[in-house]
């Protein structure tokens, strides 16, 4: 017998979306009996809200295709504007028919418009008898739209006099939704974060056919008690789940273990789990190069290039001007002739290195340099030549704002700006290694 009970839809049918919505039972019973039979008018308008991936948007779309409900599903993130948002309503409206599966574009420029054009399609479509359902997905977005469309869209069944319900899915609470003139109050529904054991029942439900189903959950169960505690996302924890599954097999397919090994199992993919918990959310590397890693057994920082921490999009001649306000940064004033002059004679380090100056620059930090200076070893830094444009005094401002430069001073100084270098070593490697530049052998330090 299913958990769900309705009058108007058979067995088999409510069996099978039981099984497609686990750890949803109840939400998914107050629906249906909101809902009602198909020629009931059910709510004006519902709202429901949760966090991100607690199973909203994917609940709906499976309840309203598995009862072949009439239904229009619409993202209000892809459709930015109201116009766009109506059209692609009534377009969809359209396709609802056997005849015109696609839907011709329906130009509609106002909310007058879409309530007049929704009347005659319901008519069209021979949808009179049965409740209509429009649902709004990412409905947070409505509030950037025009003012009268979030109260339109609540009181839609009031306007046409049609068997109309709009469901608004949305991860904040009403009270952030309601205008301050007042509107009709819809039914809300509260979506809780799956516990534990939920995540632990739906990514199980998952197993390849290859293993047993206890050999998967086993999985599901230790990768669970790593990433629990960080991450509660299903959506990302089902990448992660696919992304290491491998990696967790590895002695069974080599014959070490057997699927009840669980120690030998969890022994073999400890170390590989905590890398991964570098990268949740993150994606500084896509799966395949993750995979790379798992089997040349290396570290996820050392391919070159893949994190965002150690390299930044920068124009070419930005990158210069950071490599050069970072040795002008650490590099004392009186050695720029040493490396930036072609022929500067022989001059020994040890005629450099008093008393003071025996410590290093790194350890002391990054010293102010006046904006000349950095011109001057750009210039030299540079193989072609460089002008003074004003394209390149707008890349020093755009390092500043990045954070990238700090402007030591005031603007008003009468001898010109003076500017510090932020950046670690580690970051200014990595961007001159994209120029090709050996920032090394120009830093006094490393002599």
């Amino acid at each position: 017998m299913p958990n769900f009970e309705h009058p108007e839809y058979p067995e088999a049918t409510l069996l099978h979306l039981e099984s497609m919505v686990p750890c949803r039972e109840t939400q998914v019973s107050s629906l249906l009996s909101i809902f009602g039979e198909r020629q009931h008018f059910s709510f004006p308008s519902i709202f429901i809200y949760g966090h991100t991936s607690s199973g909203k948007t994917y609940v709906m779309q499976t309840l309203l295709e598995t009862l072949e409900l009439p239904h229009v599903f619409v993202n209000c993130v892809e459709c930015f504007t109201s116009r766009l948002l109506l059209e692609e309503i009534l377009t969809q409206l359209q396709s609802l028919s056997s005849e015109n599966k696609h839907g011709s574009h329906v130009p509609c420029d106002t909310f007058n418009d879409f309530v007049r054009l929704f009347k005659q399609e319901i008519i069209t479509q021979d949808l009179q008898n049965q409740t209509v359902y429009i649902v709004l997905d990412k409905a947070e977005q409505l509030r950037e739209m025009e003012a009268n469309v979030l109260p339109g869209f609540l009181r839609l069944q009031e306007m046409t006099d049609r068997n109309v319900t709009v469901i608004f899915l949305s991860e904040i609470v009403w009270e952030l939704f309601r205008p301050n003139t007042g509107c009709l109050e819809p039914f809300t529904l509260y979506f809780p974060d799956y516990s534990i054991g939920h995540l632990q029942k739906i990514l199980s439900h998952y197993h390849p056919p290859e293993y047993s189903a206890d050999f998967y959950a086993a999985y599901i169960n230790i990768l669970l008690g790593v990433f629990y505690t960080v991450c509660r996302d299903l959506k990302e924890l089902r990448h992660l789940a696919a992304l290491n599954f491998t990696k967790y097999c590895e002695p069974v397919v080599r014959g070490e273990a057997n699927e009840r090994d669980t120690r030998r199992l969890w022994k073999n993919i400890e170390s590989h789990l905590k890398k991964a918990m570098q990268t949740v959310y993150l994606r500084e590397i896509s799966s395949s190069q993750w995979e790379k890693i798992q089997q040349d057994d290396g570290e996820p920082g050392h391919l070159k290039g893949l994190s965002a921490h150690a390299h930044v999009e920068l124009p070419y001649y930005s990158k210069f001007l950071l490599i050069a306000a970072y040795l002008a940064s650490y590099n004392p004033a009186r050695t720029d002739k040493r490396f930036f002059l072609k022929h500067h004679g022989k001059i020994k380090k040890t005629n450099f290195l008093k008393k003071h100056e025996k410590t290093s620059n790194h350890l002391l930090g990054p010293k102010p340099f006046p904006l000349d200076r950095l011109l001057a070893i750009l210039y030299s830094i540079v193989d072609n030549k460089v002008a003074p444009t004003a394209n390149i005094f707008s890349q020093i401002t755009s390092l500043v704002t990045l954070q990238l430069l700090t402007l030591v001073g005031h603007d008003d100084q009468l001898d010109g700006p003076k500017y510090k270098c932020t950046v670690s070593l580690d970051f200014i490697r990595a961007i001159a290694r994209t120029v090709n530049f050996d920032i090394i052998k120009y830093l006094y330090d490393f002599l």
